[in-house]
């Protein structure tokens, strides 16, 4: 029986993917379950259309980060932060990628979650650091702090 995955099934298959699998196993198992329905031509029809929806999504979703590497990689966009410093120029605490994103979102209004920037070890130092951010799988954009003494 010809079965579309609702959701993945270790060692049978994926979502959205159209199996061939035993019959019993598709009537007693998957569908019974909901991790699978039969594939029919108005099922099929459904998931291509849902394909189609998804991969437009995707596209939307690129485009979008790639605009907002334009944003973020320009010249005039460098995100000011202050801390307390010895005179070595070494600061006493650090800056962690959620302040670098609450300033982003303060001074730019552009919200990006801290979980996307990539920051090795928290900034220790005062001066000017390249910060990278993952903004999509394929699009990656690298923002200018600047760490100034209080």
């Amino acid at each position: 029986m010809k079965v579309i995955f609702t959701q993945d099934v270790r060692g049978r298959g994926k979502r959205g993917q159209v199996k061939e699998v035993p019959d019993g196993y598709a009537q007693n198992y998957l569908i019974k379950r909901g991790l699978a329905k039969q594939a029919t031509k108005a099922a099929m029809s459904q998931l291509a259309g849902q394909q189609r929806a998804e991969a437009k999504h995707a596209a939307e979703e690129l485009e979008e980060a790639k605009q907002l590497k334009k944003v973020l990689e320009d010249d005039k966009t460098v995100v000011e932060l202050s801390g307390k410093a010895g005179t070595d120029g070494r600061m006493f605490g650090s800056i962690s990628t959620k302040q670098i994103a609450t300033a982003l979102q303060k001074q730019y209004k552009v919200k990006i979650d801290k979980r996307k920037i990539e920051l090795a070890a928290p900034i220790r130092a005062l001066g000017y650091v390249n910060v990278p951010i993952k903004l999509h799988p394929e699009v990656s954009a690298e923002i200018r702090v600047h760490i100034a003494e209080k």
